[in-house]
């Protein structure tokens, strides 16, 4: 990698990152963290008192993973469209995105496999007591579907093994549909139909959400999710055309202005959907606005220049892992409040209220930054350079961050 800008030894040639939404992923997927700690049923019966930071928007940080929708659409908008169109191949860009999220996820999958087989061993050695499931989730055939990330298309209408994996299967196919889109277009030559087609699956999507499945907000997962994803993921790349018209002429006061409008009203948003569901209709536009004014102005002084702190870029590539591998320590971690027991906590959350559960999510959260850091470099990058070599993809494997790590309901 030469700075900020990776480049693909092959036919493709990866756009400059804007750091800034390196960043937004790294404050998203860890807000989905939160978002699970402070609403665990075992962690909300087992503490007295709420965490210290148990805010509206964390609560319902689960609307975050339409940002992550919107800025893969961004992403590989930029990259195959503005990029590549007219040299666009479909197995080359399935190949990368298989490389790219694939290998973590099946580390996750045998991950979540070897911890059920302990605890079935562990429950017939009589070591540890558990009620058994009145529907057992990680069960064979939801595991088939995990491995060819078909849990969330249809099959099944639950959540299984590695939770959160259910928008890497509903946007992996969503790949498939945005390369066959492109293809289309290449054939007619405009890049123009490749956009409006886009608007078209977007605004659709969202139609049918809204008026013939009749839902009463965004939420979807593993009931018809990929129309979650198609909505924003095609505002995505359609926020990139829009973006070519927006004057670079703007003040520089305006674009600053103009940004922190944007961002504020996508946090007012989310914190709003707890109590409004129906206003998280409105979230794929709102993020797609705040994410193409950094794109549209990436030289504004206020929040661009907030967003490249180090400690923030960093967890924006390790995004993906963070959100990935949260959901076994977050599990873990509810393993060892249920041994700690009701005594002791109460016993701490008498010294200070809310004290066990800020310590729980502190404890897990540094937890989960720890193991994202070795899974980004070992998994990430690795497992996707052997992936690669294996369907004999050419040029290196990027190490850039995974454009979509996303959250989960």
């Amino acid at each position: 990698m030469n700075g900020n800008v990776d480049v693909m030894q092959s036919g493709h040639r990866e756009k400059p990152h804007v750091l800034p939404l390196d960043s937004i992923r790294g404050i998203a997927a860890t807000s989905v963290v939160i978002h699970h700690l402070l609403l665990m049923p075992t962690f909300l019966a087992a503490f007295p008192h709420n965490a210290w930071i148990n805010w509206s928007f964390f609560r319902s940080a689960w609307l975050l993973v339409d940002l992550f929708f919107v800025l893969s659409g961004i992403v590989m908008s930029l990259s195959y469209v503005d990029g590549d169109f007219g040299r666009f191949s479909l197995r080359d860009f399935l190949v990368r995105r298989l490389a790219r999220v694939y290998p973590l996820h099946i580390v996750m999958l045998l991950a979540n496999l070897l911890f059920r087989l302990l605890r079935i061993g562990l429950v017939t050695a009589g070591v540890v007591a558990a009620t058994p499931a009145a529907f057992e989730v990680n069960n064979t055939y939801s595991f088939i579907l995990n491995l060819f990330l078909l849990h969330s298309m249809g099959f099944i209408d639950y959540l299984s093994w590695n939770a959160p994996s259910w928008s890497i299967s509903v946007e992996f196919y969503t790949y498939v549909i945005f390369g066959l889109v492109l293809l289309l277009a290449q054939r007619f030559g405009s890049s123009i139909s490749f956009y409006v087609t886009s608007a078209l699956i977007a605004a659709s999507s969202l139609g049918f959400i809204i008026f013939v499945l009749d839902k009463p907000s965004l939420g979807l997962q593993t009931d018809f999710g990929i129309l979650r994803c198609f909505t924003s993921f095609f505002l995505g790349a359609l926020a990139v055309r829009i973006v070519k018209d927006v004057p670079r002429t703007v003040s520089p006061f305006l674009q600053g202005a103009f940004q922190l409008a944007a961002m504020t009203a996508s946090i007012v948003l989310v914190s709003m959907v707890e109590a409004y569901p129906a206003a998280s209709f409105l979230a794929p536009i709102v993020f797609a606005f705040f994410l193409g004014s950094l794109l549209a102005f990436p030289n504004a002084k206020l929040i661009p220049r907030m967003l490249v702190a180090g400690p923030l870029v960093w967890m924006g590539r390790r995004s993906y892992s963070i959100y990935m591998v949260h959901a076994l320590i977050v599990l873990l971690a509810e393993y060892f409040v249920r041994a700690l027991g009701h005594r002791n906590i109460a016993a701490l959350d008498s010294i200070l209220p809310g004290l066990p559960a800020t310590a729980n999510l502190i404890v897990s959260l540094a937890a989960v930054l720890v193991v994202s850091h070795f899974t980004y470099l070992y998994v990430e990058i690795g497992g996707g350079k052997l992936l690669r070599s294996v369907f004999g993809g050419q040029g290196r494997f990027t190490t850039s961050p995974e454009p979509s790590a996303r959250p989960s309901n």
